[in-house]
């Protein structure tokens, strides 16, 4: 009797089956990626955070009075801690000298030595904006010395102003500085002439 003849088995070319793996691996990495990346979409309205200008406040460390920041745009919107936000102008941190500046840490108290106050321009709008200083309230009855810088942020970060005030009592008001934003975002007539913007309340 003769033996049966078993059906020979296809080759396997071992070229293919390295493609195949390698498939399956980018395959792999591509879908973990994807789950790694998992980008946050923006809900409706949302803006993102962009400045053009930022403009900084700040008194010496530690000094206890509070100093408040001012500043009007070309169309007479007016920023200071009662209105966070007018125009393209956002007072982004407003500080009240040593006035709720202690936090609990570790189950001691520390005392944020810091004074400063920050408005950003997030937009360009031409025209003359003005940024006064005004010596809201004192702790102390003295003197404080206030400096302002202005940096113009894009398309590089660039100072444009750097100068300081003193403010002698409670209820003075200076102006630190007044400049032009061209049409194409730029900083020009830098000047210091006085103008008032604090409203008495």
């Amino acid at each position: 009797m003769r033996g049966r003849r078993l059906a020979r088995e296809p080759e396997v070319d071992p070229f293919y089956d390295m493609l195949f793996n390698m498939l399956i691996a980018f395959v792999f990495c591509f879908i973990v990626a994807l789950l790694a990346m998992n980008p946050k979409a923006l809900k409706a309205g949302d803006i993102p955070s962009k400045a053009e200008v930022i403009i900084n406040v700040s008194w010496p460390d530690m000094n206890p009075n509070d100093i408040d920041t001012w500043v009007q745009d070309p169309a007479g919107n007016l920023v200071w801690f009662r209105s966070r936000e007018a125009g393209l102008m956002h007072l982004d941190r407003d500080d009240r000298g040593l006035t709720n500046d202690v936090i609990v840490v570790d189950g001691r108290q520390v005392t944020n030595p810091l004074n400063q106050e920050v408005v950003t321009i997030r937009g360009i709008e031409p025209g003359e904006f003005t940024v006064n200083v005004n010596y809201y309230e004192s702790k102390n009855g003295q003197p404080v010395e206030v400096t302002v810088s202005v940096i113009k942020v894009n398309p590089r970060a660039e100072v444009v102003f750097y100068g300081q005030s003193t403010l002698a009592r409670k209820g003075d008001e200076a102006t630190a500085l007044r400049f032009t934003m061209g049409p194409d975002g730029s900083i020009g007539n830098v000047n210091t002439l006085a103008k008032s913007l604090v409203q008495r309340l």
